[in-house]
Parts: structure tokens; sequence; C-alpha cells
């Protein structure tokens, strides 16, 4: 049974490094229905760090599906008005919005998809706006999770379902450093020093172009924006606060240039898409753009995701990650993108983060897009690396570095 102690640690953790909730800032928590007792006490950290009010956006997968069920597409395709102008309200107040993802792999499985992907294009354009203010850091934000019996019976399916929820919960608390006999939040100051420190490294490289190669089957070059930056672990929103978006997190990650990816990419984990499970597929680019690809199970769900609008068959972010990362080394497939991809290094499909480009404050999507920058109304994080994985870095004058080899950093 996991210890009140060790809940309230990670409430606090995930509002005070997490979101870092400012004194008198509105806190938008969303998060599913199951997890009222852990939102509860997210709530009163929020209340005790500061918060002027704490707003709680509840979900249901479960009532999601029966929506996707029974009710007409236009009746789900509707957006009110009372809800822009709620994200309008939330965005003139500069909240900041924490995510307690408790979702359910593979519920959306019997779905129809393209009524699906009808909804969420038509969702996403009404709301498109509001997306750049998590995208562009323009507030902070942070998305923990907690686990749930469906979830924790398909990563341990041999267990009974309180064995597997507890499990779960073991394993998610050990990802972001969580032990019961020690303050997580300076085990997370360290950490963050360490990516800072790697982002740092290759941010003086400077390189051009990566080039992957591992033998499941991965031979890409992925060439990177002019004026890239690389970030990871904390970040600073526009108003210069601290937060930490994703809890756990491994990675350095930085922008691909849109048109400068060619080869072919293999997945090394299964991608959660839309409540489908897209299994053991690869994706093949060029000039930039997915123009082949198969998968085992879902391949409609592999092709809705790249064919979702102009920009889904393009790459918005390029992130490394050693395979001795806590996740990588407990050997669990968690089915989660917030945890798998901090096993693994991996790509996103899909719109580009404006943080990964030097000056993109002062720029015009025009100006950015001129410099390589990706966008669309998706981004998608899928995995691909390995422990054979070697990655080459390629200046501008064409000298190469091996810098990650064997699916870790090799850096001197």
């Amino acid at each position: 049974m996991v210890s009140e102690k060790c809940l309230r640690q990670y409430a606090e953790l995930a509002v005070r490094l997490g979101v870092n909730v400012q004194k008198g800032q509105l806190l938008v928590i969303k998060a599913q229905v199951d997890s009222a007792p852990f939102v509860r006490m997210c709530v009163e950290e929020g209340y005790r760090a500061g918060a002027g009010e704490v707003i709680v956006q509840w979900l249901d997968d479960q009532i999601t599906k029966l929506d996707y069920q029974y009710a007409e597409t236009p009746v789900l395709q509707r957006v009110p008005d009372w809800l822009t102008a709620r994200e309008q309200e939330f965005v003139d107040r500069g909240y900041c919005i924490l995510h307690i993802d408790s979702s359910i792999p593979g519920i959306m499985k019997d779905v129809d998809q393209k009524k699906v992907q009808q909804v969420v294009t038509a969702r996403r354009k009404a709301l498109e706006k509001f997306q750049n203010y998590t995208m562009a850091n323009l507030g902070q934000w942070s998305i923990v999770a907690i686990p749930n019996p469906e979830w924790a019976l398909k990563v341990f399916p041999q267990e009974q379902p309180d064995t597997a929820v507890e499990k779960l919960w073991d394993a998610i608390l050990a990802s972001v450093r969580i032990q019961d006999q020690q303050d997580p939040i300076p085990l997370w100051e360290k950490h963050n020093r360490q990516l800072s420190e790697r982002n740092d490294w290759l941010n003086r490289q400077r390189f051009a172009a990566l080039h992957f190669k591992n033998q499941k089957g991965t031979d890409l070059i992925v060439e990177l924006a002019e004026g890239h930056l690389w970030e990871g672990g904390c970040e600073k929103s526009q108003s210069g606060v601290v937060f930490n978006p994703n809890m756990p997190t491994e990675e350095n990650f930085t922008m691909p240039k849109r048109t400068g990816v060619r080869g072919k990419v293999q997945a090394t984990k299964p991608l959660s898409y839309q409540g489908k499970l897209i299994q053991n597929f690869w994706i093949e680019f060029e000039e930039g753009k997915a123009v082949r690809w198969h998968a085992e199970e879902e391949e409609d769900a592999l092709a809705s995701l790249i064919q979702f609008d102009e920009g889904s068959a393009y790459l918005g972010e390029v992130a490394l990650i050693d395979v001795d990362t806590p996740i990588s080394q407990s050997g669990i497939l968690f089915y989660n993108t917030l945890f798998d991809e901090n096993a693994s290094c991996h790509l996103a499909l899909g719109r580009a983060y404006p943080m990964n480009m030097e000056g993109s404050q002062s720029m015009s999507e025009e100006e950015m897009k001129a410099k390589g920058c990706n966008f669309s109304m998706v981004h998608v994080d899928f995995m691909f690396g390995s422990d054979d994985m070697q990655i080459t870095g390629v200046h501008a004058d064409g000298s190469e570095v091996v810098f990650f080899r064997d699916g870790q950093f090799c850096i001197e």
C-alpha cells in the first residue's frame, strides 16, 4: 500500500516543482474522476503554495468512449462559446495548468477512427490559439500520472488488480524520485542541473544534423533547425518562472529542420494514440515528410496521425535519452508516453516547441518556418531508442563526432 506520506510528497512535488504555482496565481488541474483523492491533495498543496484559486476540470475516459459510440459526429465536433470564453479567461488571468494523467491504454480500440479524427480535428481548430500558451511556455504547465486498475493490469497482466495497481504506484513514484525517507525536491534539483549541463554541451556543438543508426532498422538523418536550442529538465515561462513540464523527465531535446529529415526509423515501443495502441511500426521520410509507413497493429491510427494536417507528417522534436535511465532500467513497458518516452530516444510528429529556436519570441510564424520550424495541431512522441543506438553529430563543415554509442552518451 502506498503511504500517505509518499502521496503527499508527490502532490507537493507536482505543485511546487512541477507547475511551481506563484502567489495569487490561478491553478487549473485536469484529471480523471477516478483520481479524485490525489487531486484533492494537489488542490490543498496548491492553496498552501499560495494559489489564488484552484479550478479542477474532470475527465472520464469511459464517458468519452460512450460519447463516441452514441453521439453523432456534428454534436461532438461542436465547441460551445462558453468553452472558448473559459479558455480565454484562463489565459487572461495568467494561469498555470497541472495535468494528472490516468488514461486507459487502448480504450478507444473499437471506436471508429475516422469519427475520432473528425472530432479531434474540429475541436483542435476551435482551440488552436490557446495551444501556444503551453507550447511557447507563456505560462507554467506540468504533467504527472497516477495508476488506475485497467492501466495497471495492462502493465502487469499476471497480477491481481490490487497488486497491479500497487506495483504501478511503486514504479511511478520511483520514476519521479520519491522514496519514504528522502525529500525528492533536492534530488530533482540535482537531476535538473545534470540535464542542463548536457544541454550546454550540445548547444556548444552547433550540430547541423544528427545521424541515427541501429540494428533494428533505423538509419535516419535529422537536420536541425537554424538557431536550434537544446532543452531538457526544468524550463522557464516567459515571465521567468522555473517549472518542470514533465515528471518524470530524462530527455535533452531540440527542433529538427522541417524539410531536413530523410531515411527510415523503426519504433521500439508501442504508441498509444487517441485510445489506440499502435504496435511494431516504421516510418520512412523524404525531404522531411513521412512518405511510407507500416504498423502490425492499428495502422489506420498511425495513418490518421501522419495525415492529421499539413504539419503532422513532419517532425517537431528530436529527443536523446540514455538507456540507463531509471525507467529504462526498470524494464517496465508503461504503455504511456509520459513514461516510455523517458526510457528511449524519441521523435515527435507535428508541432515544434518555439522555445527550441533562438529568438522565437520576437518572430512571426512565417519567420520561424523559414528557419525550419514545423507547425501542426498535433505533437505526438514515439520511441525509437535501443541499446545499440549510435548517434553521430555532423557539423556544418562536414566533420563528424560520435557522441552517443550503445544507447548512451559518450561525452568526454
